[in-house]
């Protein structure tokens, strides 16, 4: 079955020339594989039908039409919304297809989401990032990922869990952990001194987490929890759950710079340091 459901969210105060974009992504369950090779269950949004445990990434400038198509390839049901928007939540029945009209005028983060039997599918993996932004520079995006993944086959297998009782026990960024996110060439960040250089972060696990840049300071561009933070310029940003934010570095010197959470556990994996939030910065 197939539904076009039309909702239109729009943030006046841009101008300038906007497209129509269309996308889909897919509601896929796979088998999530850490650091360590230890495996547990997972969801993800994907750009196909295959299970990828690093979620969709959708690009957008700011005055686009964004037609996005979700398709639900699961046995179970699951609900889909977009985090700072209203009127997006809807049910999407296993098997089936739908389609929503989105609009977004300002430089934001946004996150895809299962809302239903909130949080347990958005904390097993089903958690995308909208970026929307007008940048021509580099940009790179960090979505950060914790599981404890007892709790994983706990949930699938339909139990329940304390969520005040949480001790994740791994960590991600774009669904690798170190040393593999060295690899990414969407997460680890590039480039050189003078050139402007934009990170595009969401927290869609369930802790909170304290991003820390050695070498360098960064100037909050967007933060969709503390808009009264941007402008400031720090080293270390806490970022919480289901929050969203635009950082911007301007590097002023060469080398090899590490960025990490501040919590020690978090850079951890399978109880294995540095097998977690963690990878260096490149400047030439």
């Amino acid at each position: 079955m197939k539904r076009l459901i039309l909702f239109l969210s729009v943030a006046t105060g841009t101008s300038g020339f906007s497209a129509v974009v269309y996308d889909t992504v897919y509601i896929n369950k796979g088998t999530f594989e850490t650091v360590d090779t230890n495996y547990f269950a997972c969801y993800a949004f994907n750009d196909s039908a295959t299970f990828n445990q690093d979620n969709s990434r959708i690009f957008l400038d700011p005055g686009d039409s964004l037609y996005l198509t979700i398709i639900n390839t699961d046995v179970l049901d699951h609900g889909f919304d977009i985090t700072e928007t209203i009127g997006y939540s809807t049910l999407i029945p296993t098997g089936d297809t739908v389609t929503l009209a989105c609009k977004f005028d300002l430089v934001t983060v946004h996150i895809c989401y299962d809302d239903s039997s909130y949080p347990t599918f958005r904390y097993m993996g089903l958690g995308a990032m909208i970026i929307v932004d007008d940048f021509t520079g580099s940009g790179f995006c960090w979505n950060l990922k914790d599981h404890q993944a007892a709790w994983n086959d706990s949930l699938d297998s339909g139990f329940t869990v304390d969520w005040l009782d949480y001790y994740p026990d791994y960590f991600t960024i774009n669904g690798l952990s170190n040393p593999f996110t060295l690899e990414d060439t969407v997460a680890r960040v590039t480039g050189n001194v003078g050139e402007t250089i934009r990170i595009y972060m969401a927290n869609t696990g369930q802790g909170i987490h304290s991003i820390h840049f050695h070498g360098y300071h960064l100037e909050i561009i967007y933060s969709s929890k503390f808009p009264l933070h941007i402008g400031r310029s720090k080293d270390t940003f806490p970022i919480y759950s289901m929050e969203t934010m635009i950082l911007e570095l301007i590097p002023d010197k060469i080398g090899e710079y590490p960025v990490h959470d501040h919590n020690a556990l978090a850079v951890t994996g399978g109880k294995v340091y540095p097998y977690g939030m963690f990878l260096t910065m490149l400047i030439e």
